[in-house]
């Protein structure tokens, strides 16, 4: 009966060592929670026999018990990363076609081929729909959706309509060049270029040059072309290459302040667009250098994304090249009454069970669940220390079981030495 006694205490003991050394491992595995070993007398009686009867018969293990305490906290440079300070899991998806949801601490999210947040498995992070305010419109854990974060956001919207507000200087002479040449800048006096957008969205640059054509007439008139381009093909205004812009004495703009072009089809673009060229009150030839007070446009382009942040409450946004912000959706943190109860299924994942209960759904800050973290980790809640004291125990633990069964051994030798 000893050999047995002794024996289980080396094999708990040996459970023990393999529970520790699993916690060492996993030292540097983000959202990691280490176990401990929970061990059970077993005590040789019966309900008949006297209770100074009993003899002790070795060691049972009980069980790998999780301990969910908080892990360290560090800082990151990707807004994707997330911690949870305080309880609660993310819910994860690892297969987007299946029911079945899955539950991690480790936040380590990342995006992949499809534009889905997801973390180093694969697993895809789930949260509540919202509207457009960033309200919830769903609950529940079978409510979620995975989190996706759209590449575009917008439509494109041609340019139609150019604004410039600007002085062209009265001081300024007549080009020396010849005839105008947008190559030559001996035959033009100034230019100014922006932005504009085709039909797709594109981006585009119009460039404007004006040339001074005139000198003061009896009335005190002066004429100035404006040339338009965008890329390497020319705005045309009812066949003609040129607008014509006319100042009167005062330096102030009397015709010529808006002209709507032909359709005009930029290089590389599949649509025509026409494009109203308007000069503003504003605009003015004094005798002031050359200056662009305001420029402006009415296209847009599809707006590209930029940035993706997280608030403290979960809500994600993303936001993108034509301004536009996006409410993509409520991280969903996941409470259990039992988290010990959970099964381990590895890879830093977790199953609800019968013993752990439902999961409570909620949000950061609500229904006991911790606040969220962006830009954070929570490291492995692994005491080096700690558990390599607790090696050292279990080595002796085992080292003395193994000397008492060698004990047991050499006395059984020596009843049958005596027998014989």
């Amino acid at each position: 009966m000893a050999f047995y006694t002794s024996l289980s205490g080396l094999q708990a003991s040996q459970t023990d060592m393999a529970t520790i050394s699993h916690n060492l491992a996993n030292v540097a595995t983000n959202g990691f929670k280490k176990s401990r070993t929970e061990f059970a007398d077993v005590i040789a009686s019966n309900l008949t026999s006297s209770p100074t009867s009993a003899v002790g018969s070795g060691v049972l293990v009980k069980g790998n018990i999780q301990q969910f305490s908080q892990g360290n906290l560090v800082q990151s440079a990707n807004g994707l990363d997330l911690a949870i300070s305080g309880d609660g899991f993310f819910a994860v998806k690892p297969n987007p076609d299946a029911a079945q949801v899955d539950y991690t601490r480790n936040g380590a999210f990342s995006v992949n081929a499809d534009n889905e947040v997801v973390d180093s498995n694969g697993g895809r992070l789930q949260v509540y729909p919202v509207d457009g305010s960033g309200a919830v419109v769903a609950t529940g854990i079978e409510s979620t959706v995975s989190l996706r974060l759209p590449a575009t956001s917008g439509t494109a919207v041609p340019t139609t309509a150019v604004n410039y507000s600007l002085n062209l200087s009265s001081s300024a002479g007549l080009p020396s060049g010849g005839a105008f040449s947008r190559f030559d800048p001996s035959t033009y006096n100034n230019s100014t270029s922006t932005t504009v957008y085709d039909t797709s969205g594109n981006p585009l640059t119009m460039t404007t040059y004006f040339r001074r054509e005139t000198t003061p007439d009896a009335a005190g008139n002066t004429n100035w072309s404006a040339y338009s381009f965008i890329g390497d093909q020319a705005v045309t205004v009812g066949g003609a290459d040129h607008t014509t812009l006319t100042f009167n004495s005062s330096g102030q703009l009397t015709a010529g302040g808006s002209s709507t072009s032909d359709p005009v089809t930029p290089s590389g673009s599949t649509g025509a667009q026409t494009i109203t060229l308007s000069y503003g009150s504003a605009t003015t030839q004094l005798a002031s250098p050359f200056n662009v007070a305001s420029r402006s446009q009415n296209g847009a382009a599809i707006g590209q994304l930029q940035g993706v942040t997280v608030d403290a409450k979960g809500l994600v946004k993303a936001s993108y090249s034509n301004g536009d912000v996006q409410n993509l959706g409520m991280v969903a943190i996941a409470n259990f009454s039992n988290p010990a109860g959970l099964r381990q299924l590895g890879s830093g994942y977790w199953a609800q069970t019968g013993l752990s209960g439902a999961p409570v759904a909620g949000q950061a800050g609500s229904n006991g669940a911790g606040s969220l973290m962006s830009g954070t980790l929570e490291q492995s809640n692994v005491d080096i220390t700690e558990e390599l004291v607790n090696l050292i125990a279990a080595q002796r633990n085992f080292q003395a079981n193994s000397k008492a069964l060698d004990t047991d051994n050499q006395i059984s030798q020596t009843i049958i030495n005596l027998r014989s």
